[in-house]
């Protein structure tokens, strides 16, 4: 259960970082179709922060829990 409870918020992280990198490519490839953002500059470092923040939170479980990958794959090929 710890692991696919890491694996669940790495995904979630990792699918975060994807969703607001989408954001940023929309806002840079067409800045004047955003109606509610007269800010584009702010709105995309609104965005940048977004994904720093998932970035770090990546980069924290893989940290703590570097091995939980080689774990489950240990316990698949023995069992």
């Amino acid at each position: 259960m710890k692991k696919q409870m890491i694996n669940v918020l790495k995904q979630h992280a990792i699918a975060n970082i994807n969703l607001h990198k989408t954001n940023v490519d929309v806002y840079l490839s067409n800045p004047a179709g955003i109606g509610e953002h007269s800010d584009i500059m702010e709105a995309v470092q609104a965005e940048l922060d977004k994904i720093s923040m998932h970035e770090d939170r990546l980069s924290m479980l893989m940290r703590l829990w570097p091995d939980e990958e080689k774990k489950e794959d240990e316990q698949e090929t023995s069992g």
